[in-house]
């Protein structure tokens, strides 16, 4: 049996393990945000072949305006409070909630907490623009 040590980027048979504290953030570069920062945790540039998982900060009162596009994806927040709209809607969530954005569907964030707002975001990697 192989036993698993852990570095901070090591690939073996065929996985990937990275630690996410040691991968970039960038600013989220869409007219209307404020206070977002992205980080591309797993790609098609680490080898993934279907989606890439992302994780999303947003300082308190930090926003992502509405926005859509054609793909879907699916949204598990980590930690912090926000309201999450659509062109008709808008509902609070918080720690622990799993979204689902169907493609095409405006959605926005905006962090109504005190703390930052961190969320995973999983799309697949046709919507990889970067």
């Amino acid at each position: 049996m192989m036993a698993i040590t852990r570095y901070d980027e090591r690939s073996w048979c065929d996985m990937l393990i990275k630690r996410s504290d040691k991968v970039q953030y960038n600013r989220v570069d869409m007219e209307g945000v404020v206070g977002t920062r992205i980080q591309w945790l797993m790609s098609k540039e680490d080898g993934a072949l279907n989606f890439a998982m992302r994780r999303f900060t947003i300082a308190p009162d930090g926003r992502i305006p509405l926005h859509d596009h054609p793909w879907e994806h699916e949204i598990y927040i980590l930690s912090g409070t926000a309201r999450v709209f659509t062109e008709s809607m808008n509902v609070d969530v918080t720690s622990g909630d799993v979204l689902y954005v169907p493609p095409d569907e405006p959605h926005g964030y905006h962090n109504t907490g005190a703390e930052d707002l961190v969320f995973l975001c999983l799309i697949p990697n046709s919507g990889d623009k970067r």
